[in-house]
């Protein structure tokens, strides 16, 4: 019995030794490791990951390891950079604490919903088909709180911190809107407004496209409403932009005269919803506007405007600024 137990604590030892050896010794290399542990991933399927990148050894012992630490019910999905020299154990603690690599994602304003999952794609974030066809689901737009047909106008322009691994394309858009609908809760309005709020952020997009001068953003939301207001046609070139499905840079006479439901040359009013995602500054300059009696302006060639009040004015500075931007 003596020589039994003896042997049994001699194996005991060998064992723990043998997994005490393997919990403490640290990988090779001098450089960071980046790794991504998808969703859903068992232990297993971790061991074999970790291992397939150097940063541990891909054997049984990971396994027991994490029994014995009670970490194996809570290694977390993400992409993590695993610092050089860290051991099994210290591998196991880090996917356990989740302390995954955050990465800022800037979306610019004025970008269409086809731009920004462009980005996405490029970036290699998400499926930019799915990410598209999810902005134009009927019962998805609903569970946002929206009534609209789709959501060109509600992802709000701004930087996001994402983490490859934890993030979807469902995740992505609920973040984009709730920031927009916080944004507009806090925004100032007019005590009476005639424009409902997706008619507001129509002409914000309109306005957004229009300039790249925030000093002007007010005096450009001023003149479409005021030609709102005389049932004037709006006469935006972004806004037939957008409803040319093959545009290719030069927007032409025949594209004015191009019917679509977006040609501000042909309808009158507003356009049915917003031709790209604007900021908080062209959104409060449409809640905002200048006090100015404009009905026109004309690109000055140095991102700013020339406005007029008539159209003789208005025809005037045209030929002026036109000859000056020819050759």
């Amino acid at each position: 019995m003596k020589w039994g137990a003896f042997l049994l604590l001699l194996t005991g030892l060998s064992v723990a030794g043998w997994i005490w050896s393997y919990a403490h010794t640290p990988a090779q290399g001098k450089e960071d490791f980046i790794v991504l542990i998808p969703q859903g991933a068992g232990v297993r399927q971790i061991k074999t990951i970790l291992g397939n990148h150097g940063i541990v050894d891909d054997d049984i012992r990971f396994l027991i390891l994490a029994r014995i630490t009670d970490t194996a019910r809570h290694l977390r999905a993400g992409e993590y950079r695993v610092p050089p020299g860290q051991t099994p154990l210290q591998v196991l603690r880090l996917l356990e604490q989740g302390d995954v690599i955050h990465h800022p994602f800037t979306i610019p304003e004025g970008l269409s919903v086809s731009q920004v999952a462009q980005i996405l794609k490029k970036g290699e974030w998400l499926d930019p088909d799915r990410f598209l066809s999810l902005t134009r689901d009927p019962e998805f737009i609903t569970s946002l709180g929206l009534q609209v047909d789709n959501l060109e106008g509600y992802l709000f322009p701004d930087t996001y911190v994402l983490t490859r691994g934890d993030i979807s394309e469902e995740l992505l858009i609920r973040m984009m809107v709730s920031r927009f609908l916080a944004v507009w809760k806090d925004l100032e309005k007019p005590s009476e407004s005639e424009l409902s709020r997706h008619q507001i952020l129509t002409l914000a997009s309109i306005v957004e496209k229009e300039t790249a001068a925030p000093g002007e953003r007010s005096l450009i939301a001023r003149v479409f409403q005021n030609r709102l207001e005389k049932n004037m046609r709006l006469q935006s070139d972004p806004t037939v932009i957008y409803g040319l499905s093959d545009f290719n840079g030069n927007l032409t006479r025949e594209h004015l005269k191009t019917e679509t439901p977006y040609n501000t040359y042909v309808i009158r009013g507003l356009p049915p919803g917003p031709i790209c995602n604007p900021g908080k500054d062209s959104i409060e300059a449409v809640l905002k506007p200048a006090d100015a009696p404009y009905l026109y302006f004309v690109s000055k060639n140095d991102t700013t405007h020339y406005f007029s009040t008539n159209l003789t004015e208005h025809n005037r500075a045209v030929r002026k600024y036109q000859k000056q931007r020819k050759p």
